[in-house]
């Protein structure tokens, strides 16, 4: 059982060996390409002829160690691992303590070496070629023979020497061992593990049968590192065997190892055993499948309506698909067919084919006879005002009733949201008999949401325009692109730029959806967009789009809004009747003034809802039991129990009754609402005519007018002056045109100070030894735009005059460096938002006169609108009395 232990030298070179161990007995090919290893190899193996031991160390490698210097001697630090021989704990030995301490203070990691390692020799030696920079690279194979430990570590030259005591046993110790009746018994199991493990893998591998002769020659210390040295095991455990210098130690730890590895090997069998089982099942399945069909086709008993491909096949032939789909459609359910159900690209293939079968390639809405007169009554009757608007309408159906097959416009109604954009589109459906498909696009940023996936990827689906219309089932409907002007774009695309070609009639008609993969004609959907403003479009889409703009509506149209539809709408959805619940004319005109200030009704809708809402729950909360009228008096007696009493017999008939039952019981009155009602409800007033007054009621403060994505608003400008270097300070989430408009304001000003009586010459500074701050109140909302520049001038005066701007008074309108006022946009929708603000003065640009026609005629009645073309204009009128000037210059 012993064999001849090996002669070890007191001192040995040292290769070392990153995070892996060599175990005596095993053999390890290394490849050295480090500087220092190369010049161990080449010194103490390469150039000498008797080649000697070296030493195999191993080295924990570290994260913040480089290669170069984990071998570069400076540092040397002994880690031992704890064992059964007690070699534990870190230590600094040998010559490297000083160049320690100094590595350590210039912040560098010390190397770990372990403190045990194995004498090693040679059995093959092989050199690379020499590069061009001189690197060469050895190929050791090495055997581990036998156990040292280290008792000093030296740096000389460019590799480590260590000075070493052997571990392994002698011969005597040897003989002495075999004879403890433990280590027998260790020593059999062991063996019989083994045995097991090689008769396992004989089934896999043939050089198996080498390994059973080193069962019988080889000792059993020795043949437990050559087989742990053979697995797959972790560094630590690497280290642990390395460290069992103790046979009993060592033959525990191998057993423990060979038995972990023959279960894992086992486990794996298993599994793989299931999964050829499973393989062989569906291999099975498919051939007793294939028999059934073969034998159904000689019964003659293969019934078609049991086949769901072939009714999909017969859908497929009834969809009207053109000659060149229907050709692809074919092919591809040839391929359907070979398939099994089983296979990954048949759910996705049948997908496909079912989305051929499902659209509408011929079908179509029937159109009725176009009725001008009743389409133009029923646009009457489910929108109130927006004559311009209906008008377009009723010119685009009369076009639709002379050329059927006419290529109309796509229409896109702008405005702000409550409008009823939405609803128009609807009527529009409702007039042509359509179907009415809506597809919002708010927040679509995914090219794929308009042409679909390309179906090689795992999930794709067509785009929303093919899939709406295989859900309305028609070619031909009313499709509503919602808020056109709020997609976006990211890496997967622009939408916007996908929609080029749904809305231009000359590319639509061959409309290629990714995963549709076939052109589809959408020439016969009629579009209409919707969009709250037209800034965000890209001017190519909006050049396909004819734009009709839907301005906010004046008080009077809500009213008449609110009576004639909101009001019936709201107490149908709650439930309730005007025998529940009424809502005076003079408390709906209550609502719209301190309530709500908007260009739509939405919020005029929510009111009257929580107006309703409460009306319910009073209605909800009445007494159940009915009162009974006049003419009908209570029973006292019931006839059921005295026949029951008596054991008689209890017969039902159906009396008829001449009464007349339809005023027996009493209805409780309805709910009538008061301004008491609605504070209680909708809470105090959130508006009021004084706001305008109270923000003016100090110089430095204008009222402005803007436009809105919600409609037009009126802003507030306030200019205030402290000492100062002459600073400007804007405020207010501004955007770069507002700011570059109030330093043109201020420039302006100041080159005018001496005409507008705020300074007494014209060479004395305005600014001196203070700073202007203008301020624009909501600072949360973003504002941008030129229209703000004359309400900045406005501000400015009055601020320096220390006179008090007209609270009556709003004005809107760009300015130039030399005064003359440029005409803004949104004019309407300024006006209106005036209006609804109590404002009865309107300042605006000469050149916006022309807008003036779209405001309705009751607003413009009650209102004084005046015209500008210079600043100076806007400042006589902005100000009590006027604003006297030294010099009325007119450029």
């Amino acid at each position: 059982m012993a064999d001849s232990p090996v002669e070890l030298p007191n001192r040995l070179a040292i290769l070392p060996f990153r995070n892996k161990v060599l175990l005596p007995g095993a053999i390890v090919r290394i490849r050295c390409t480090n500087p220092s290893s190369v010049k161990l190899v080449e010194q103490e193996l390469w150039q000498k002829e008797d080649k000697g031991l070296i030493g195999v160390l191993p080295v924990r490698d570290s994260e913040a160690t480089a290669i170069g210097s984990l071998l570069s001697p400076v540092v040397i630090t002994l880690v031992g691992v704890g064992s059964d021989s007690g070699g534990g704990g870190s230590k600094a030995v040998g010559s490297a303590g000083e160049s320690s301490k100094q590595h350590l203070k210039n912040g560098k990691e010390p190397i770990q070496w372990h403190t045990k390692g194995v004498a090693a020799r040679a059995l093959h030696l092989s050199r690379g070629v020499e590069k061009p920079s001189g690197r060469v690279t050895y190929i050791v194979v090495l055997e581990g023979l036998c156990r040292f430990s280290v008792q000093e570590l030296n740096a000389r030259g460019p590799y480590h020497f260590a000075r070493v005591s052997r571990l392994d046993m002698t011969k005597t110790e040897l003989e002495h061992a075999e004879q403890d009746a433990d280590l027998i018994a260790l020593s059999r199991q062991f063996k019989a593990t083994a045995m097991e493990l090689i008769s396992v893998l004989e089934q896999k591998q043939k050089t198996v049968g080498r390994t059973k002769v080193l069962l019988d020659t080889v000792p059993v210390y020795r043949l437990a590192d050559i087989f742990v040295a053979s697995f797959e095991i972790s560094f630590e455990e690497q280290l642990s065997m390395l460290d069992s210098v103790d046979l009993k130690v060592r033959l525990s730890k191998a057993n423990e190892l060979v038995d972990r590895h023959l279960q894992s090997i086992l486990v794996a069998e298993k599994i793989t055993q299931k999964v050829e089982g499973q393989l062989s099942k569906s291999q099975k399945e498919f051939l007793l499948r294939q028999q059934m069909r073969a034998i159904k086709e000689e019964l003659g008993d293969n019934d078609d309506e049991e086949d769901d491909v072939a009714a999909l096949e017969r859908k497929m032939q009834n969809a009207g698909m053109p000659a060149n789909i229907w050709k692809l459609a074919q092919r591809e359910m040839r391929r359907l067919r070979k398939m099994q159900p089983q296979q990954p690209g048949y759910s996705s293939s049948r997908a496909y084919l079912e989305l051929l079968a499902d659209l509408p390639w011929q079908k179509v809405s029937e159109e009725r006879e176009l009725d001008l007169r009743a389409a133009k009554e029923s646009l009457d009757q489910d929108h109130y005002g927006l004559t311009k608007v209906k008008q377009r309408i009723i010119e685009y159906l009369a076009v639709r009733k002379l050329k059927p097959d006419a290529r109309g416009p796509v229409l896109c109604f702008v405005g702000p949201p409550g409008v009823g954009k939405t609803s128009l589109a609807s009527s529009i459906a409702k007039a042509l008999n359509r179907k009415f498909l809506r597809i919002s696009l708010g927040g679509v940023k995914d090219e794929a949401d308009i042409r679909g996936h390309r179906r090689t990827y795992i999930g794709s689906m067509p785009g929303r325009l093919i899939d709406g219309l295989k859900r309305v089932s028609v070619s031909n409907p009313v499709m509503l692109l919602d808020e056109i002007d709020k997609t976006g774009s990211d890496v997967r695309g622009d939408p916007a730029s996908a929609l080029l070609e749904v809305l231009d009639p000359e590319q639509n008609k061959a409309f290629n959806d990714h995963y549709l993969n076939v052109p589809f004609d959408l020439s016969k959907v009629i579009f209409v967009a919707t969009a709250n403003k037209m800034q965000p479009i890209p001017p190519p889409l909006l050049d396909r789009m004819e734009v009709i703009e839907l301005p906010g509506y004046t008080p009077e149209e809500k009213l008449k809004i609110a009576m004639k539809h909101l009001i019936p709408r709201v107490l149908e959805q709650h439930g309730l009747s005007t025998a529940n619940l009424q809502i005076p004319e003079a408390m709906v005109k209550l609502i719209i003034e301190r309530y709500t200030r908007e260009a739509g009704v939405r919020n005029l809708e929510r009111n009257l809802a929580a107006l309703a809402r409460a009306a319910a729950v009073k209605v909800a909360e009445q007494v159940k039991t009915l009162r009974l009228g006049k003419e009908i008096q209570p029973i006292t007696t019931t006839l059921l129990d005295s026949r029951l009493a008596d054991g008689g017999e209890v017969e039902m008939e159906v009396i008829p009754m001449g009464h007349d039952m339809s005023n027996t019981y009493e209805n409780p009155s309805p709910m009538t609402v008061d301004e008491a009602m609605l504070e209680k409800v909708l809470g105090p007033p959130r508006f009021d005519d004084t706001e305008a007054a109270d923000r003016v009621a100090s110089p430095g403060v204008s009222v402005g007018l803007v436009w809105t994505s919600v409609g037009g608003e009126v802003q507030f400008v306030e200019a205030t002056a402290m000492v100062g270097k002459g600073d400007l300070h804007l405020t207010g989430q501004l955007g770069d045109v507002i700011k570059e408009s109030a330093q043109l304001a201020l420039t302006w000003v100041r080159a005018r100070a001496a005409d507008l009586n705020l300074s007494p010459a014209s060479d004395i500074n305005l600014l001196e030894s203070r700073d202007i701050h203008i301020h624009f109140p909501a600072g949360a909302v973003p504002k941008d735009g030129p229209s703000a520049g004359v309400t900045l001038v406005t501000a400015l005066v009055s601020l320096f005059s220390n006179r008090k701007v007209r609270a009556d008074t709003a004005m809107t309108g760009e300015m130039t460096l030399r005064g003359i006022v440029l005409p803004v946009g949104g004019v309407k929708d300024k006006v209106l938002a005036a209006h609804r603000y109590g404002i009865k003065r309107v300042i605006l640009p000469e050149r916006n006169l022309k807008d003036l026609s779209e405001v309705p005629s009751p607003i413009l009645s009650g209102m004084e609108i005046l015209l500008v073309k210079h600043i100076e204009d806007v400042l006589d009128h902005a100000f009590e009395g006027g604003c006297p000037l030294k010099s009325r210059s007119k450029l």
